[in-house]
């Protein structure tokens, strides 16, 4: 394919790449004839005073919404368009606010840093996309004749404003990050981290062990565990509903009218001259493949078409979640070629019209009079939600981040629209809103109760087992004294999480790593058991041995992953600190 005609074929890509050292790689230009939008808002929202237009925000959700249907072929459903449109709403605002702190910082790109990302000894990765030859070089005669015709203006003013977008981000990240570093000290630490091992011997004292009859708990205990530990118990802002529910599935009749339908295609099926043309037009679920397939490897779904000769087509199939009929097109020997002309059982438009009136009705009188009233006036179940801010997994619907939506929009109170979901349709009223916070004493009464036994289990234990290494000097002599099996762990790497035979264990193997070889540990308090441990072996990698080339592949990783931390943190902080103003739910309604 010439370079021409990736960029014909290509000019809503080259619009819309998005290029940044964030992953904001957006660049943002108008797609839609702004006469069309008169009737429409001009502002959604702003950042810092900065104007949202509908048109930006529009764009970009189409631009997904195209790209979805090129690579499914189907359209998006609302539950999929309301995640995109958040999405799109953050990238948004994030942009905005990374851009405006480059104006701050006075953040430019000259002309000479633009020819050298196009000209240079190492070209982008945009210009190598487009204008790379077969054997790997870059044809600078097709990047001139690009830029400077006129057929091609607006491609060449999306490739100018992209790169320069992405250089100006990646000097905006290199001013952020230009004070971290690694020491040669982090990275020897980290390289020996890694790279040793050890070889120990432990026993394993259970807290269930100690009997919970002897343990006693009084109030002044649970206050004080609270007040030291109260980051433990922290909520965030979160959610309440009831919902009701209008199903969306398809009636036993919209089946039947499904299978009509096909029975009215077979003639049709049967004479067409091109089966894949066919199946396109009639939107068959199942697509074309007209590959030969063995009849003994035939789907059991699909074996029907081996009792009709070639050319006919089968009776109508119902196949469970969908119905079908399927056309024998030709057979050799043991082989046989065939078509599948299939629809997938779902509401027809009658059905989903009702839905939408039941679901419309029932909102007009839940407002006018009672949710829970109306509910049961129309005898429908009445489910419960939970949901946390900014988590779109609701408990008791699953995810969705239109109901996400409405719950952080709305009052205690408030009842939804319809809210479509796969199958059905929903009407939620939020019955409660609960700000972040630490969550009350009394509500964690229960964890506060379950925290302080196993600290006076902990206290318990650690008493009786140093009372035994007093007395058994030895691993063997305890184990015999105490009943304890002595296990053995082999290769045991610094990094490692979970004690083999034991679970997840952190702080007892980071322990382990700070004793000497042949040493004996006193009691240590891990996740659900008290250990003693002994180091049998441990071997230290040498650093004197070890190449550059290793020490700088690990610096790459620290400084990649220290750049990540402080960016995300960062461009945090820029958004709780900016004033950013959202009208969408009042002005998109």
């Amino acid at each position: 394919m010439g370079v021409m005609t990736k960029f014909r074929d290509n000019t809503g890509i080259i619009l819309w790449i998005l290029i940044g050292s964030f992953g904001l790689l957006w660049v943002v230009m108008d797609v839609f004839d702004p006469n069309a939008l008169m009737k429409g808002p001009s502002s959604l929202g702003s950042v810092n005073g900065e104007p949202i237009s509908y048109e930006e925000y529009n764009g970009r959700v189409q631009y997904y919404s195209n790209a979805y249907s090129q690579q499914t072929g189907q359209s998006m459903n609302s539950e999929l368009r309301a995640a995109y449109e958040s999405q799109v709403w953050e990238e948004i605002v994030s942009a905005k606010l990374l851009d405006q702190k480059m104006d701050e910082l006075g953040i430019t790109v000259t002309d000479d840093e633009l020819l050298d990302m196009v000209y240079g000894e190492n070209p982008d990765p945009l210009i190598r996309q487009y204008f790379q030859r077969e054997d790997g070089t870059i044809d600078p005669f097709m990047i001139q004749n690009v830029l400077s015709d006129e057929q091609y203006s607006q491609e060449a003013i999306a490739i100018e404003l992209q790169l320069r977008q992405k250089r100006r981000q990646e000097k905006l990240s290199n001013y952020i990050t230009s004070g971290l570093q690694v020491t040669q000290t982090e990275i020897e630490r980290e390289f020996v981290w890694r790279n040793t091992f050890a070889e120990l011997e432990y026993l394993r004292f259970p807290y269930s062990d100690v009997n919970d009859s002897t343990i006693k708990i009084p109030d002044m205990d649970l206050y004080s565990y609270y007040n030291a530990n109260k980051e433990l118990f922290t909520q965030e802002k979160s959610y309440r509903a009831n919902y009701v529910r209008f199903s969306t599935l398809p009636t036993s009749e919209d089946s039947a009218i499904i299978r009509e339908e096909l029975e009215n295609l077979r003639t049709d099926f049967a004479i067409a001259e091109s089966d894949s043309i066919f199946l396109v037009l009639q939107q068959s679920s199942t697509p074309f493949n007209g590959v030969l397939v063995d009849k003994d490897e035939l789907r059991e779904e699909y074996e029907a078409v081996l009792s009709v000769a070639v050319g006919e087509v089968t009776e109508v199939l119902d196949l469970g979640t969908y119905a079908a009929i399927i056309k024998n097109i030709s057979e050799d020997r043991n082989k046989i070629q065939f078509a599948v002309m299939s629809r997938i059982y779902e509401a027809l438009p009658a059905t989903l019209n009702e839905a939408g009136e039941k679901a419309d009705e029932f909102q007009y009188f839940a407002e006018e009079n009672d949710f829970i009233e109306e509910a049961n006036r129309a005898e429908l179940s009445i489910g419960s939600i939970f949901a946390t801010d900014g988590n779109t997994f609701i408990s008791g619907l699953g995810n969705s981040q239109q109901v996400l939506d409405f719950l952080s929009r709305s009052d205690a109170g408030d009842i939804s629209s319809p809210i479509e979901l796969s199958n059905e349709l929903i009407i939620l009223e939020l019955i409660e809103v609960t700000e972040e916070g630490f969550r009350p004493f009394e509500d964690v009464r229960s964890q506060l109760e379950a925290a302080v036994r196993t600290e006076k289990r902990k206290e318990v234990l650690k008493a009786q087992i140093q009372e035994w290494l007093t007395q058994h000097n030895d691993m063997i002599s305890l184990s015999e004294a105490t009943g304890k099996t002595l296990e053995s762990v082999p290769n045991v790497s610094a990094n490692n999480t979970v004690l083999r035979g034991a679970g997840r264990e952190p702080e007892v193997i980071g322990y382990a790593f700070s004793m000497d070889v042949d040493e004996r540990s006193g009691p240590i308090a891990g996740e659900s058991a008290v250990y003693v441990l002994h180091l049998t072996n441990k071997t230290n990698p040498n650093l004197a041995a070890t190449t550059p080339d290793t020490f700088e592949n690990i610096r790459q990783q620290l400084e990649q992953e220290l750049n990540n931390e402080y960016l995300s943190v960062w461009i945090t902080q820029l958004k709780d600190e900016a004033d950013i103003i959202d009208n969408r739910f009042v002005l998109l309604q």
